[in-house]
């Protein structure tokens, strides 16, 4: 479901020092926007923020990019992260669909998609965030041996991404249909991941390794 349209939004983020409303302008030239050479981790879909809120709180010496298309999320996103210090962290209005416009060739060290719309109907596929033409995509914008992170209570997408991986020349590094709380490293419990587990529905999860 699409959140109602917030006029003010969009203005608030333009506003903001973590916002970058032309992203394609920062492509190849993220690191000199952070001031440093740490390396630069990718969330597709960021939503309200919670997940990159915990990597950037948490990871001091990397630094994150959330895109989301929802500015009426992303709003909110970046509430919560200007909270406490934001410099390692920048947010984008954009189409996830175009992320090698953004980036250049092996300049995301890793790429966290969580909890994506599944688009369940075989007509949608080509929508889902692990298809193989996005897959093309991020081979290029990550390093060697960059990965990708899954997530998802969907068992269709889960088994598909796997195919979609391999399909791809993606390394299967791990994978499971029922993720224990804190076997997936460095990770963080949302409060959508915890609405899902008190139901008794399973994680999946999927980490693979980018082969050049």
């Amino acid at each position: 479901m699409r959140m109602r349209k917030k006029w003010w939004a969009l203005p608030e983020l333009k506003e903001s020092p973590i916002f970058r409303y032309r992203p394609m302008e920062n492509k190849g030239k993220w690191h000199e926007d952070f001031g440093n050479d740490n390396p630069i981790y990718l969330e597709l879909g960021s939503g309200m923020g919670s997940f990159i809120n915990y990597l950037k709180n948490t990871f001091k010496n990397k630094n994150f990019v959330g895109i989301d298309m929802e500015e009426g999320c992303l709003v909110y996103a970046k509430r919560m992260l200007e909270e406490e210090d934001a410099s390692n962290v920048r947010l984008v209005l954009a189409d996830i669909r175009n992320v090698d416009e953004y980036f250049q060739e092996n300049e995301v060290e890793e790429i966290y998609i969580n909890f994506p719309n599944p688009w369940p109907k075989n007509k949608q596929h080509k929508r889902r965030l692990t298809y193989p033409d996005q897959l093309k995509m991020y081979k290029k914008v990550l390093k060697s041996d960059g990965t990708i992170r899954l997530k998802t209570d969907d068992q269709g997408l889960y088994e598909s991404s796997l195919k979609y991986f391999e399909s791809e020349g993606f390394e299967i590094i791990f994978k499971t249909d029922d993720l224990a709380v804190d076997e997936f490293q460095d990770d963080f419990i949302s409060e959508y991941e915890n609405k899902w587990r008190s139901q008794d529905v399973k994680i999946k999860a999927i980490l693979v390794r980018n082969v050049k």
